[in-house]
């Protein structure tokens, strides 16, 4: 799609930034289903497939366990694409009151109780935080789909860092779906990774392919491996951006600009050149090569990041992510630089185990 087209459309949808200005601020728009497209990759990456149109209900019911931003984020767009009607979709949650807030927002079922949220489900989203998934926890999850019963062939999808799919099984369900998604599906522009157990057929990952494009891109890896991964780059990849974006914004109010101003100039700036890239389809490398004039103005900015390690910087802290993201899911997080100052600490880590899987795969 060019570069003028993507313009035009991100000037339709509401303002991402309103909130931030004031005056003569000028607004950035983003288009909710610009980018909403599935890939699917083992190491590389296919051709990019539109996202399906759909005939009607995905499934007969999808049960939410946990109302926090990211099942807002997924619940959401589902409703407004007819993916599923709200009718179709019930939510549990401990707290009341995050639950009664979906329920009167999105018009969707709520539950009082697991195990009412699970009854007839084909479909289970699982959004609470890491530190919910205890025994405790996955015993009453076994037991209420015991009791009342998911569908037999249910799934069970896990939006949850650093959760391998041999940890979610615990929950009871034999097809369970691994994803990392990012807070940019709040306004459908996500980026979610995700893998699935083996016995998945070619309509049920279609199906989950489908749920996880409806807020923004997804992309399929046969290897689990890559979710922790992309944990480091997709998944904390904005707090990253937002850190730079504060940066910036800081830099331009010391030298005199007023904040609401400095913040539309920052925020242009990373849209513009987000979009730029995406079209220009070439080397972060070469666009930057041609901001940069000899004994330029960009010559010195750059030279004062590479004298301050700026590469070095990102990458340890992407490889510090990808670690956390290991130790969490019990996996032995001695990869990468720095490998062997990591591994001693393995064992004291919150979530660590010691175990020695290599690679953080979970034999999936």
């Amino acid at each position: 799609m060019s570069l003028l087209w993507r313009a035009h459309a991100l000037r339709r949808v509401s303002s991402a930034v309103s909130g931030s200005c004031s005056g003569s601020c000028s607004v950035v728009s983003v288009n909710k289903n610009l980018f909403s497209t599935s890939t699917t990759t083992t190491t590389t990456t296919t051709p990019e497939t539109p996202s399906v149109v759909p005939t009607g209900p995905l499934l007969g019911k999808i049960s939410v366990i946990g109302a926090g931003m990211m099942s807002q984020a997924m619940v959401e767009p589902m409703i407004q694409s007819g993916l599923q009607p709200a009718d179709q979709l019930c939510v549990y949650d401990v707290s009341d009151t995050a639950m009664l807030q979906m329920h009167d927002k999105l018009g969707i079922n709520y539950a009082q109780s697991i195990q009412e949220c699970l009854s007839e489900t084909d479909l289970v989203i699982l959004a609470v935080k890491p530190q919910n998934l205890t025994e405790p926890f996955f015993q009453h999850l076994r037991d209420s789909r015991n009791l009342d019963g998911a569908r037999a062939n249910a799934i069970m999808l896990s939006v949850i860092a650093g959760t391998p799919l041999n940890s979610l099984a615990r929950g009871g369900f034999d097809k369970v779906v691994r994803s990392m998604p990012n807070t940019p599906a709040t306004i459908g522009q996500g980026m979610t990774v995700w893998s699935c157990t083996q016995n998945l057929t070619a309509d049920e990952r279609s199906t989950a392919r489908k749920v996880l494009s409806s807020f923004g891109k997804s992309m399929y890896v046969d290897d689990e491996a890559f979710i922790d991964m992309s944990t480091s780059i997709s998944g904390s990849g904005p707090a990253y951006i937002f850190m730079l974006m504060e940066a910036m914004i800081d830099a331009g109010v010391h030298m005199g600009f007023p904040r609401n101003q400095a913040t539309t100039l920052v925020y242009h700036t990373m849209l513009g050149s987000t979009l730029y890239a995406m079209d220009a389809k070439e080397h972060p490398a070469i666009l930057r090569n041609r901001v940069t004039s000899p004994s330029g103005t960009t010559a010195s900015a750059i030279y004062e990041l590479e004298n301050g390690k700026f590469r070095t910087v990102i990458k340890d802290a992407m490889w510090a992510c990808y670690r956390r993201s290991l130790e969490m899911g019990n996996n032995d997080p001695n990869v990468g630089p720095y490998r062997n100052q990591h591994s001693s600490n393995h064992n004291n880590a919150p979530g660590g185990s010691g175990s020695n899987t290599g690679n953080g795969t979970n034999g999936n």
